[in-house]
């Protein structure tokens, strides 16, 4: 059995985002050309499920006005991880970053974490078997 790596879980990650698990209400902006478009909610839960750590919210302004969030990573020792940060276009700017407690019940996106949670440790377990 082969230990499990940072590249694996960011390559089970990637390989698992689909329009289905991004935010349902942009679902119509996702694409495979940016499959990290609207993923970094679930997968902000996903590397905290795996990984520990914070819970890190951003804004995400064009023009300076807010437009929507931005959701990541912080691990011990100030290490950050954002596996969705190439989502945004160049006039889309992440400002702040703020650590959010963890919700005790995932409410919003449920079925989106979900369904993305399940195909991470499908592909987590068989490069584990390796």
């Amino acid at each position: 059995m082969s230990p499990l790596l940072l590249t694996d879980i960011e390559g089970a990650v990637r390989s698992s985002w689909g329009a289905d698990t991004c935010t349902p209400e942009y679902r119509s902006r996702w694409t495979p050309d940016n499959p990290a478009r609207d993923q970094c909610g679930v997968t902000a839960l996903i590397i905290n499920d795996l990984l520990g750590g914070d819970l890190i919210r951003g804004e995400v302004r064009v023009g300076g006005v807010q437009t929507d969030f931005h959701w990541w990573n912080r691990l011990g020792e100030g290490v950050e991880i954002d596996l969705t940060r190439e989502q945004f276009r160049p006039e889309e700017i992440v400002t702040g970053g703020v650590v959010i407690p963890r919700p005790p019940e995932i409410k919003r996106l449920r079925e989106e974490y979900e369904l993305l949670r399940a195909r991470v440790l499908e592909k987590l377990a068989e490069s584990v078997a390796v």
